[in-house]
C-alpha cells in the first residue's frame, strides 16, 4: 500500500483506461481556480516532487462537490495556509491538476501493461490515511467509548483515535489504554483458521499528522511503534491472540521472500520518504516498490503469489470519476490498483467497481472459505454500518486471474532498490 495518488494523476492517460476525458488529445475538463478567476485543465507534470492537496474528510467532500468533481484547486489553495506541508490538511497548490505517465512511471506502467490495471478502484472511505489503513485490516474506522468492548464502538471517519469532541489542543496526548480498536479485524479470522500473516513496517517517519491535524513534528515509525500506517498493535484481537510479533520490521520481508517463507497473507507499509506521499519523490517510491516485487519474483513463493499494489487515498490530486455511494463512510475517491501474479491476465484492464474492500474479500475467499468480518457471524458483534465485502456493487478480484494459463515467469524490471534498515541499495 503506497500513498496519496489518484488514478488520473498516475494513469489518466493510460491507453484503454477510464482516464482524463479528452477532446482530440486535449483534456476536456477544466477545474475552477477561484483565485485567478479562471480554470485549470489537467497537465503533464514531469516533477519528481509533488505537493498535492488536502485529503481529509472535508477535502473529500469539497473535491467531489456533489458529483461535479471540481473542488481540487480550491481545496489545494486553501490548504497552502498550513504550516506543515506533510499534513493531510495541507497542499502545495496547482500540481493537484498534474498527471504523470510512463516517462515518470516506467515500471508502474510496465506492470499495468503486462499484468492487470484496475481503473475503477476506490478508497473504501472518503478520508485520510489512518481510517483507510483501519479499513484495510478491519473494514471499519471507529471510536470505542469503552476499552475492550466492541459494541461500544461508534463509526468515526475522521478521528478514530479520539472521541468526536476531543480537544484539538491536546490531540497528541492519548489517555491510558488509547487508542483502543476493540472491533473485529481480519487477523482475528485468520488466527482462528490458523492462517499465517505478517504486517511488515519500514522504519522511518510518518508524513501525515495524527488525526488529520494541521501541523505536527515528524513522528517516528517502526514495527514496535503503532501509528497511522501501523494500526494492528492497537487492536484488542492482535494483543489477545498473542500476535504482536507478526508486526515486523521490513528487513524480515526480504529474508522471507528469499527463503520462500512468506506468510499466507502479507501487508507492507512504507515510511514517508518511500511512500510517494507528497513531498516524497515519485521515483524513490517506484524504485522501492519495484524492489519489493523483484524480491518476491526472485523467490520460491512467486509461483503461488498474488501481489495487490495500490495507493491509500487520492492525496488531493484530481480525478474525474464520481465515487459510488455505499454507506456513510464512502466510497472515497478513485486510486490506482495493479494486480501482479503468475496467473494474472496479461494486459487486462479491470473495469469492475472495486474498493480495497475487494482485497479483503479476496483474502477471505482464498483462505477463509468466504467467511466475512460480519458481526452477525464472527462471534464479536460490533456496530459497523455495513459488511463491506458483501456490497452488491463490489466486484470480484478473481476476474483478474486466469488459472488455466501456464504460470508466467518473473518480470524483473530495472531501477529496483532494496531497503536494509539504514538506506536504500
Amino acid at each position: 500500500m503506497q500513498e496519496n495518488r489518484s488514478f488520473d494523476s498516475y494513469f489518466g492517460t493510460f491507453p484503454g483506461a477510464d482516464g482524463i476525458p479528452m477532446n482530440k488529445g486535449v483534456p476536456a475538463v477544466c477545474v475552477p481556480d477561484p483565485r485567478a478567476g479562471n480554470c485549470i485543465r489537467p497537465f503533464h507534470d514531469s516533477n519528481d516532487l509533488n505537493r498535492g492537496g488536502p485529503h481529509g474528510v472535508r477535502a473529500a467532500i469539497n473535491d467531489i462537490n456533489d458529483g461535479r468533481m471540481d473542488g481540487f484547486v480550491a481545496s489545494a489553495q486553501h490548504g497552502r495556509i498550513c504550516r506543515d506541508p506533510n499534513s493531510p490538511n495541507c497542499g502545495g497548490g496547482l500540481d493537484v491538476m498534474g498527471f504523470h505517465d510512463d516517462r515518470e512511471l516506467p515500471n508502474y506502467w510496465r506492470y499495468a501493461r503486462d499484468f492487470v490495471l484496475q481503473d475503477h478502484l476506490f478508497e473504501p472511505n472518503a478520508s485520510w490515511s489512518l481510517p483507510q489503513h483501519l479499513f484495510m485490516v478491519s473494514e471499519w474506522s471507529a471510536w470505542c467509548a469503552q476499552i475492550g468492548y466492541p459494541m461500544s464502538c461508534e463509526n468515526e471517519l475522521g478521528t478514530p483515535d479520539y472521541p468526536p469532541d476531543y480537544d484539538r489542543r491536546n490531540a497528541r496526548t492519548h489517555a491510558p489504554g488509547r487508542p483502543d480498536y476493540a472491533w473485529t479485524d481480519l487477523t482475528y479470522l485468520l488466527h482462528r483458521r490458523h492462517v499465517s500473516w505478517a504486517y511488515y513496517v519500514m522504519a522511518g517517519t510518518e508524513p501525515d499528522c495524527a488525526n488529520d491535524e494541521a501541523a505536527c513534528a515528524p513522528v517516528a515509525q517502526r514495527a514496535k511503534t503503532p501509528g497511522i500506517w501501523n494500526p494492528l498493535p492497537y487492536f484488542d484481537t492482535v494483543r489477545r491472540n498473542g500476535e504482536l510479533g507478526n508486526v515486523q520490521d521490513l528487513r524480515n520481508f526480504y529474508v522471507a521472500a528469499r527463503n520462500g517463507t512468506l506468510p499466507a497473507v502479507v501487508w507492507i507499509c512504507p515510511s514517508g520518504a518511500y511512500s510517494e506521499h507528497p513531498p516524497g519523490l515519485v521515483s524513490l517510491g517506484q524504485a522501492y516498490v519495484t524492489g519489493l516485487i523483484d524480491a518476491i519474483m526472485r523467490g520460491p513463493d512467486w509461483k503461488s503469489t498474488a501481489i495487490l499494489l495500490s495507493w491509500d487515498d487520492w492525496g488531493g490530486f484530481y480525478d474525474h470519476v464520481v465515487p459510488p455511494h455505499v454507506d456513510e463512510n464512502g466510497y472515497g475517491l478513485r486510486v490506482p490498483g495493479i494486480v501482479i501474479s503468475p496467473y494474472a491476465r496479461r494486459g487486462f484492464i479491470d473495469h469492475q467497481t472495486l474498493s480495497h474492500d475487494a482485497y479483503v474479500k479476496f483474502i477471505e475467499d482464498d483462505f477463509l472459505g468466504g467467511e466475512r468480518i460480519d458481526p452477525r457471524t464472527d462471534g464479536r458483534p460490533d456496530r459497523r454500518p455495513t459488511v463491506r465485502e458483501t456490497a452488491s456493487m463490489l466486484g470480484d478480484l478473481r476476474r483478474d486471474f486466469d488459472f488455466t494459463q501456464a504460470p508466467r515467469s518473473p518480470e524483473i524490471l530495472p531501477g529496483a532498490i532494496y531497503w536494509n534498515g539504514e538506506s536504500a541499495q
